[in-house]
């Protein structure tokens, strides 16, 4: 008994030229709603990081008049009153007040520039303040009288600025210079 077997075929089936048609169009329309998605994303990063950071920082008088602000992470600017730095070595906790500085460069420039303008804040009885806690920080070398400080933390019920980030420019290299990320705020 001896069964034949059909011999093998090494030829491709042939397709039906509707079905690469069919296939070529599946792949545009995946194409197009990829590139659909993806263009929303990119426009929407750009959109909101343009809207949500239009502004370098804010000032001290704007964090206080703002209590829907309290647990929000914002960027602000002051000039440090020297006289209210204390540094604990042992916990790496920084703490001292900041005295609100304008963030317009037409008033800056009215004052004599930012330099001056620091000065004026800290010396100035009626500037709106701010506490400052800095934690897990070595106390900066430019942290001192008058030097700009521009801090990135959140707003605490008890009226404390908790810092996550420290920056601070030395008043000395602004003499006469007013810098230019406080232009046009607002």
């Amino acid at each position: 008994m001896t069964t034949s077997t059909p011999p093998a075929s090494w030829e491709k089936s042939a397709a039906s030229p509707t079905s690469a048609v069919a296939k070529k169009s599946s792949n545009r329309w995946k194409f197009a709603i990829i590139s659909v998605v993806l263009f929303g994303a990119i426009a929407f990063m750009i959109l909101s990081g343009t809207l949500g950071s239009g502004r370098f920082f804010i000032t001290v008088n704007e964090v206080l008049s703002r209590p829907d602000l309290v647990g929000k992470s914002v960027k602000i600017s002051g000039a440090v009153v020297g006289s209210t730095i204390n540094v604990d070595p042992n916990t790496q906790t920084i703490s001292f007040t900041i005295a609100h500085v304008s963030d317009s460069i037409a008033e800056l420039q009215d004052q004599g520039g930012l330099a001056k303008a620091l000065h004026e804040a800290v010396v100035d009885p009626d500037a709106k303040r701010i506490r400052v806690v800095v934690k897990n920080q070595p106390k900066p070398d430019l942290l001192q009288d008058e030097a700009q400080a521009i801090l990135t933390g959140h707003m605490g019920e008890d009226g404390i600025f908790y810092a996550d980030e420290l920056n601070l420019k030395c008043p000395s290299k602004y003499q006469a210079d007013v810098p230019q990320q406080s232009e046009g705020i607002g």
